[in-house]
């Protein structure tokens, strides 16, 4: 009987330490899941944190575009611009006293090649010498034109201008406008002929004129090749404001050619007091005044 009892009770003893070593170490799949699971939440995770991140660059690439596209529109705003007059009188020291006393002090000072009898005083060396002395630009106006068409005609006035210009001793790289008026008759064999002769000698091909969406002159300067179009500096008077004084001149806002260099705006004519006509000009100009 001792016997016996001594064998069952070695297979209990048996028994139950197996037992205990099982719950001991749970199955290794069982942690090899936990860790899956792990992994899976760390790799949800990050690519949540990545998505943020594409997002948050996204968000800061727009604000850049944003930004820069702001920054272009402030400097095209804050372009400077200054302001000027042009006349057909002699600008001596009355004339620019009276300027400076009802509008205020100009920047460019436009004025006239040759005398036009009737209409215009031309430019003298004394008067160059007063304006320089100054410190006032001059914009070079030709005016002895009224019928604007042919080639022939285009060359044969700038030619004239030409040998105006060299004898008032005009430097190299100033601008010569061709003063083109509402009524006169104009074609774009006149504006080619213009243009290449100027190109082809010491100054700048320019004109002057009223380039509403219904004139000839826009309509004939539209005709012309467009490499051309994009050489030619215009001084435009269009649209028409009121005279104003150099503090309230309006916002630099002139219509002309879009593919020329459209740096100028004769914005009001035939003020009042002082005989001149009111401008705004862009500082690109500038590089071709005298």
């Amino acid at each position: 009987m001792i016997g016996f009892a001594t064998v069952i009770f070695t297979l209990f003893i048996v028994i139950i330490f197996d037992q205990h070593e099982v719950s001991k170490d749970p199955p290794v799949t069982e942690k090899d899941d936990g860790k899956d699971n792990d992994n899976n939440k760390d790799s949800e995770q990050q690519n949540d944190k990545d998505k943020d991140e594409n997002k948050s660059n996204d968000k800061g690439k727009d604000k850049d575009k944003s930004q820069d596209k702001g920054k272009k529109d402030k400097n095209k705003e804050e372009q400077k611009v200054h302001w000027g007059v042009d006349s057909a009188e002699v600008a001596n020291d009355e004339l620019l006293a009276c300027v400076v006393e009802h509008f205020g002090k100009p920047k460019v000072f436009g004025r006239y090649l040759g005398d036009n009898e009737g209409v215009s005083t031309g430019l003298t060396k004394e008067e160059v010498e007063f304006l320089h002395d100054e410190n006032v630009k001059i914009l070079v106006i030709y005016n002895h034109v009224s019928d604007v068409t042919g080639k022939k005609q285009g060359i044969d006035h700038a030619k004239q201008a030409i040998k105006l210009a060299k004898e008032l001793g005009i430097p190299e790289g100033v601008a010569i406008f061709a003063d083109i008026e509402p009524d006169y008759p104009v074609n774009t064999a006149f504006l080619e002929g213009w243009y290449e002769t100027l190109a082809d000698s010491p100054y700048e091909p320019a004109i002057y004129g009223v380039f509403d969406k219904d004139s000839e002159l826009l309509a004939a300067f539209q005709n012309m090749q467009e490499d051309i179009q994009k050489e030619y500096l215009i001084w435009t008077a269009h649209p028409q404001e009121k005279i104003t004084s150099k503090e309230n001149a309006p916002k630099f806002d002139p219509q002309g050619p879009e593919k020329a260099k459209v740096f100028g705006w004769q914005y009001a004519i035939e003020a009042k007091k002082c005989t001149i006509d009111t401008n705004l000009f862009q500082d690109e100009l500038l590089d071709f005044l005298w």
